[in-house]
């Protein structure tokens, strides 16, 4: 494989992306805050319309699994005191809400959907925290470090069966065909968290694995998001695909910028360990395509990490380990291949609105958070 880029991601003060090489993302930058503002409106209103639902499904919850969820979501803390949290950026109750509007329905048709995938999303967050072994997500202890690892996998489970209820119980053709939509997409999360755990043991993957399994894992529930409030509006298989085939990139867009950021994010920003994604041994896009792109650089990196893999004390690497670690990847263009990638399936995800027939002011909202889903730094 040969890696070339004709952009280079600005960084910032520890490398951490700034602007993942999006050209889109950048002149939207140059013409001021309006598009970011713009953006974060839909981001909020997403949340607005939809946590007080969601919060309501979790009130089903028996003790103490509701609790749980509460603390999961950022509503409570570690003892139970009501907290105002970061419960997440809300990109996919954004996307539902306007796929709604883009079927020519209210935005409200959307909620529903806006909740049962958010619920699914953190029931996802909820099982890969714990096998990942993740201590810290937004900036706090995470669910099994504090309540342990038995009520994550509850409250997990629990959350997936909410989705469906919450679908479900609307009790329409529209609420059948949302469902199936649903749980297809779930059913592929679950075979991208697999495919992810299997290719931590292995020295090599390919590119192409990579990408599948970033597809599974990330693209498969936005696919969803950006649908499925369309098809509790009424609109039919050809326009939910369209959509979907939009969701689907952009999700392949946002899992190369949380590659870039699993490497060189800030820890302020993103909440994470420095070098999460290394301590972890995940073989993310940029790891996968600085082992691809052969040199001296790839082949010192694909040395080191054969010898991680049988080492029993990787945990207590020191901070100058990852560093370099982290450096061979970029020197090879690992890097430097994910932003390019970034932009790439940004743009395949924006031509696919072409195909769909919506109002203007709709189209330029999925087109802003497009921008922003690559330009983010958390």
């Amino acid at each position: 494989m040969t890696i070339t880029s004709t952009t280079t991601a600005r960084t910032g003060t520890r490398g951490e992306p700034v602007n993942p090489g999006n050209p889109a993302a950048e002149d939207a930058a140059r013409k001021g805050g309006a598009e970011v503002a713009d953006t974060l409106a839909l981001l909020e209103r997403g949340r607005t319309l939809s946590t007080p639902v969601l919060r309501a499904a979790v009130d089903r919850l028996a003790p103490p699994m509701d609790t749980v969820a509460a603390y999961h979501f950022g509503w409570i803390d570690a003892q139970g005191h009501p907290a105002d949290g970061d419960g997440g950026k809300a990109v996919r109750p954004a996307l539902a809400l306007l796929s709604a509007e883009a079927a020519g329905v209210p935005a409200e048709v959307g909620i529903p959907g806006a909740v049962a995938v958010e619920l699914v999303h953190n029931f996802s967050l909820l099982h890969d925290d714990l096998m990942d072994g993740d201590e810290q997500r937004r900036h706090r202890d995470t669910v099994w470090k504090v309540h342990g690892p038995a009520q994550a996998i509850l409250v997990g489970d629990a959350l997936f069966a909410l989705a469906n209820e919450i679908l479900l119980e609307l009790g329409t053709v529209e609420a059948g065909r949302a469902t199936r939509r649903l749980t297809t997409a779930t059913r592929k999360l679950i075979d991208g968290q697999a495919q992810d755990i299997s290719y931590e043991h292995r020295e090599r993957v390919s590119v192409e694995e990579c990408l599948e399994m970033e597809g599974n894992k990330t693209g498969a529930l936005l696919a969803c998001a950006v649908s499925i409030g369309a098809v509790l509006g009424g609109a039919d298989d050809r326009t939910a695909d369209k959509l979907e085939e939009y969701g689907y990139h952009l999700g392949l867009a946002f899992q190369a910028v949380d590659d870039l950021l699993g490497i060189w994010g800030d820890p302020e920003s993103t909440g994470k360990q420095t070098w999460s994604d290394l301590r972890q041994r995940k073989k993310s896009l940029p790891v996968v395509a600085a082992l691809a792109a052969g040199g001296p650089a790839s082949e010192e990196l694909a040395k080191l990490l054969a010898e991680d893999a049988k080492s029993s004390d990787f945990e207590n690497f020191s901070e100058a380990e990852f560093a370099h670690r982290a450096a061979l990847i970029e020197e090879a263009g690992g890097r430097r291949w994910t932003a390019d990638e970034a932009r790439r399936q940004h743009a395949v995800a924006v031509k696919a609105l072409d195909e769909v027939e919506m109002p203007q002011r709709v189209r330029e909202a999925l087109v802003a958070l497009a921008d922003f889903v690559v330009v983010r730094k958390k």
